[in-house]
């Protein structure tokens, strides 16, 4: 018999969603960064283990949006907590529980959806006693059905956090093939590859302007070789200069950087040229948003 789970990952900004969900599918599927708001949609991923099949949806981090981009987040926060089985609010080890935190477990409790609250970055804390009190002022405000501390980027307690998600898996079908780590479209990730490298190697208020499109993605004639072109799109002039850098030398670092980790996605030699394009305030013109994909 086999069965399948579908998992929301949920939290504030900057808590390590993406990273923990490429510790479970053990894939690169979502970029990550030390920057906020690095995830703009909902991205799956897919992780089968003999009869279960966990398919997990990381949302953005759920915040106060300031523009149309920001609204389009939120929107694929509430769309991604719909008709799930269970979900996992992510959160830091310690501190206040945050409105936010609070906001989604009551989205969370409407829709009657199990949660485990999952704290994460346990392995930046000199004593995990240092959580306690966080962990029972949550407990006080919520029914959680586990706790399961974890450090996503070092990937403890990962494997504990998946045997206690297959109690929430579902008879039926899987719904894709065993080998499969995500439904996203090639060029999505490799737009995505690109821009998690912009997010690295640029200035704090600068990313949160950038996107990332792929004009075209072709395999040469008689050669291996995928050529790719990509569009990356900023809000004002001096961005631009800033995303190119002297002499084009940002350009280039972002470029080669990410260009190993495309052929390393496709397991294939690509020829990557990026171009950078002014599209001013595109994070609040709905036509532009469709345009550029935020659909």
């Amino acid at each position: 018999m086999t069965r399948s789970a579908f998992v929301s990952i949920v939290g504030r900004p900057n808590v390590g969603k993406s990273t923990l969900l490429n510790a479970l599918v053990g894939e690169h599927v979502a970029i990550v960064s030390p920057k906020p708001q690095t995830t703009r949609t909902r991205i799956t991923g897919i992780l089968t283990r003999g009869e279960d099949q966990f398919v997990f949806i990381d949302t953005p981090g759920m915040h106060t949006p300031r523009t149309k981009l920001g609204e389009y987040m939120v929107y694929q926060v509430n769309e991604g907590m719909a008709d799930v089985d269970v979900a996992l609010l992510v959160t830091e080890p310690t501190g206040e529980i945050h409105p936010v935190e609070t906001a989604l477990l009551e989205r969370l409790h409407q829709n009657k959806t199990p949660v485990l609250l999952v704290p994460n970055k346990i392995d930046t804390l000199p004593q995990k006693e240092q959580m306690m009190e966080k962990m029972a002022a949550f407990a006080a405000l919520y029914e959680f059905a586990h706790v399961v501390p974890i450090s996503a980027f070092k990937g403890d307690g990962v494997e504990i956090l998946l045997r206690e998600l297959a109690a929430f898996a579902q008879p039926g079908p899987h719904y894709f093939d065993a080998d499969a780590y995500t439904e996203q479209p090639e060029r999505v990730i490799v737009a995505e590859l690109v821009r998690e490298k912009l997010l690295i190697n640029l200035r704090e208020e600068i990313p949160h302007g950038v996107a990332v499109v792929v004009e075209q993605m072709k395999e040469r004639e008689n050669s291996p070789i995928i050529d790719l072109i990509v569009t990356i799109y900023c809000e004002k002039d001096t961005h631009k200069g800033i995303i190119i850098g002297a002499k084009g030398e940002t350009l280039k670092k972002v470029g080669v950087q990410a260009r190993r980790d495309i052929e390393g996605f496709l397991q294939t030699k690509v020829n990557l040229q990026c171009w950078v394009k002014v599209r001013k305030d595109w994070r609040n013109r709905e036509g532009t948003l469709r345009e550029l994909g935020f659909r």
